[in-house]
This record gives C-alpha cells, structure tokens and sequence, in this order.
C-alpha cells in the first residue's frame, strides 16, 4: 500500500498529515507541533490523539519529531510522494511542482520575500528527502491561486522597470482559498460564481476576493506582511516608518525582526501572539491589540468588497476564524450596510451558517493538507 505524506510548515506551527493514495486522498494520521518555541508540543489528532511535549523546538526540531513520530504508524504503507506548501512560488511558478535540485535553487532566491516561511519550508524539503529518499517532493505554491491577478490588482504605482524584476503583489495564503473555493462549489455550488469574501484568520491572515472561482484581489501584497496586522507581522504600513527607521540607523535584519516577528499582535499587546491568551485577558493592552485587529479586518471587508462590486458571501477559515466566536462577532457587527449579519446563537455554537440575510456569512474549517495531497496524487 502506498501513503502520502504532506508537510505544511507556518510561521508558529507545522501541520502535517498522512494519506492512503486512492482517487481521492484518504487521511490517516492528522497531527501538528504547534508553539514553536521554548514549549513545543506535538499533537496526534488521529484517533488514539496524543501529546507529545518536545520543549524547546525550532522548525528544524519539530521536523524531525514529526519525522519520528509519522514513520512507526505508517503500518507497512510506503511514503511515494511527499507533498510540501511552499509559500512563495514567485512569477514562475503556478502549479505544483517536482522539487528539483534546480528547482529548489530557485526557490531558494525567494527567500527574502517570505523569510518568516521559505526557509523552513524549503529545511523540510531536505529533511523529507533524507527520510524518504524514494519518495517524490512536491511543492505546492501559496501564492499560485493569486496569479492572474487583474493588473490593477497586481501591481505598484512604482517605476514600470520594477514590476518587470517582479516586484509585484503576489498574494498568499493561496492552497486555503483553493480549498475554500472548491468546498463551495460542492456544497453551495451557485456561490463560485458569485462575490465572496474569504477571511483567512490565523497567525498569519489576509483576506481574498473571489469571483467565478478566481482571486480578484488580495490584501497581501509583494510578502507576506502586507494587509491584516497578524500574530507577530505587523501588516500594512506606511513605507515611510521603514524610512524612519533607516534613518534611526536600524539595520535591514533589525527592521526585518521588528516587522515579522516582534509586531502584529504581540507587539500592540506587548504580551503574546496567541488571540485565545488576549481573549481571556483583562489587560487593556489585549483589548486594544484585539481592537486594532478587528478593525482592520471591517475595513479589509470594505477595501475586498468594493473589489467585487458587492458581497454575496463572507467565509471565515483559519483557526481564529474559525473557533474565535467574539472576532467573528464585533467583525460583522453594523455590516448590514452589506447586506451582513450573524446570528448569535449559529455563531456561538460555530455552525457552518451563522449568518443570512442578503448575503451569507458562513464559517469553513480549512484544509491545505488536502489540497497538498491531492496534488501530490496527481503528480505520483
């Protein structure tokens, strides 16, 4: 019997999951180590669930307690294909891809568009190769289902000769949008065709406009810094705060720090990246992070919705779009201006409509693994 094993490394967390190989993927191990850091835990949803505590863990680290832990449940099933999320695939690369050596050189280039992810997504290529040497690696590009972009939507008001060299805005967060898009067209299949909204909420986050399937617009830009403020990125800025800090005499990797990983969330709070620790906070710093985040989410909403000329639909997905009931709420609170509502009780018990009035407001568990998976069956 042969398996699939698929890798989704974040910016505070790696997923993971692996797959009987049929006509449509089967999944058979689901697991995560989430809080990278000084306390890592990794966690075996599948049914027996385990938690494993590994302590203090990088992405290299948790690799490899994943490695550890995928190859003795694997039951006799060989690993064929090993799919990989790459978050930035660039200009040149829009579907999913065999992970060359000349390929990954490529990819490699990319790192300074998305230092937070490529590195760690490109150590888990290596890592996998020398676990399954005889498996095929795959990558998956987040930034794939953006391409097409309108040129409006695709561009900066910059010299032309830049946008040549690519700088550009990509988008991310791609494989979840594709996931999402396609659940719609199975279950609400006249909504593909109509203006959605898809509010990616997570340690990372941005927000997609959808229309016939395709991206539209995003609120990510050139890297995965740009839109939503997220758990320790700080999204949209006035470039001239980064003159400001140049001139202070900061070094580009100090800026660097400060925009990925000392801002967003846990910069506003002082406190943490980690919404269920501010949502149970009485500090004020909490309530003021969370603010700002909610905030900025209504006014993506708007920026997202006059990209589409209207809003037939709003899906939130990702795990604070997902499970934070208060977020969901205070973000559509006096939307009815859009044609947007939520019902206090479906959104409470987070059912899948919590929201009809001229548009629907739904909340869908994504699923980037499957995408993954599902390439990678394609590919094997």
């Amino acid at each position: 019997m042969n398996a699939i094993l698929t890798l989704n490394s974040g910016s505070s967390s790696i997923k993971f999951s692996v797959y009987d190989q049929a006509d449509e993927p089967e999944e058979l191990i689901d697991g995560e180590v989430e809080n990278l850091g000084p306390a890592a835990r990794l966690l075996l949803k599948s049914k027996p669930a385990q938690t494993i505590e590994i302590g203090a863990a990088d992405h290299t680290a948790a690799l490899s307690a994943i490695l550890k832990a995928v190859k003795p449940l694997l039951a006799g099933r060989q690993v064929v294909g090993v799919g990989h999320r790459i978050v930035h695939g660039g200009v040149e690369f829009k579907d999913p891809t065999i992970l060359t050596d000349g390929v990954l050189q490529r990819l490699a280039a990319l790192v300074p568009l998305a230092p937070l992810h490529q590195p760690h997504n490109l150590a888990g290529v290596a890592a996998a190769k020398a676990a399954f040497p005889d498996a095929v690696q795959i990558g998956c590009f987040d930034t794939a289902f953006h391409n097409g972009h309108p040129w409006v939507n695709d561009t900066f008001a910059l010299p032309r000769h830049f946008y040549d060299e690519g700088v550009r805005r990509y988008g991310f967060h791609g494989l979840s949008y594709d996931y999402i898009t396609g659940k719609l067209q199975q279950d609400w299949p006249d909504l593909p065709k109509c203006k959605t909204v898809i509010a990616h909420l997570g340690n990372g986050a941005s927000m997609c406009a959808v229309q016939e399937g395709k991206s539209v617009g995003s609120t990510m830009g050139f890297s995965a810094l740009d839109g939503l403020p997220m758990g320790t990125r700080c999204g949209q800025l006035d470039p001239g705060v980064l003159l400001y800090l140049m001139d202070k005499g900061l070094s580009a990797p100090e800026i660097t720090s400060i925009l990925y990983r000392e801002s967003g969330l846990k910069g506003l709070s002082g406190m943490t990246h980690d919404m269920r620790t501010l949502l149970k906070s009485d500090a004020p710093e909490a309530r003021q992070a969370i603010d700002y985040y909610v905030f900025r989410i209504r006014r993506e909403l708007g920026a997202m919705t006059a990209v589409l000329g209207g809003i037939d639909a709003l899906v939130f997905c990702g795990g604070i779009g997902e499970n934070a009931v208060e977020i969901r709420a205070r973000v559509l609170e006096g939307m009815g201006y859009l044609g947007l509502s939520v019902d206090p009780q479906a959104n409470a018990r987070n059912e899948t409509i919590i929201g009809r009035d001229k548009a629907l407001v739904l909340v869908i568990p994504t699923d980037e693994e499957r995408v993954i998976a599902r390439a990678v069956n394609h590919l094997t």
